[in-house]
């Protein structure tokens, strides 16, 4: 268990700026060079526009059980930009966690929600999407990664 200090909390707290930047639904620390065992997500929005906001930080987080059923997603990614590609994944899945407050939580989640914190912490495993793919989609995927990043590299330099 980390040591839930004060800077860890801010950090939380950053990473749910950031999502909300971006915007997107989930976020990793070792997605912005931090590695510690830390997701925060928010999928509220993703399932109705007049929900209110639910961000989680979850610290630690591990799936402790899952659906045999299982459901497709179109799943993306802040790494990697504008690529987007259905993948299938438990229907369901119970984690269990840390809140910034230092307690144990454990929920099931189901839909988006399922699909947004187990790609998460797939990110915490060095597990890309992309990883779930067949190997002609992700070799497309990749090889048009690299070309971006060598456009932009041009546009900066």
């Amino acid at each position: 268990m980390p040591d839930l200090s004060d800077e860890l909390r801010v950090l939380a707290d950053d990473m749910l700026e950031t999502m909300y930047g971006a915007p997107g639904i989930g976020l990793a620390a070792p997605q912005i060079g931090v590695m510690t065992s830390l997701i925060v997500l928010d999928c509220a929005k993703g399932q109705d526009e007049a929900a209110a906001p639910r961000p989680l930080a979850m610290f630690n987080p591990r799936i402790v059980a899952q659906s045999d059923e299982t459901s497709v997603y179109e799943e993306g990614c802040l790494s990697i930009p504008e690529i987007f590609a259905d993948v299938e994944r438990p229907a369901a899945v119970t984690v269990e966690w840390m809140d910034p407050n230092g307690n144990a939580q454990r929920e099931t989640f189901d839909g988006l929600w399922a699909t947004c914190v187990q790609h998460e912490i797939d990110h915490l495993n060095g597990k890309l999407f992309i990883d779930y793919l067949k190997p002609l989609k992700r070799q497309m995927i990749t090889r048009k990664m690299v070309k971006l990043k060598k456009e932009r590299a041009r546009e900066a330099g």
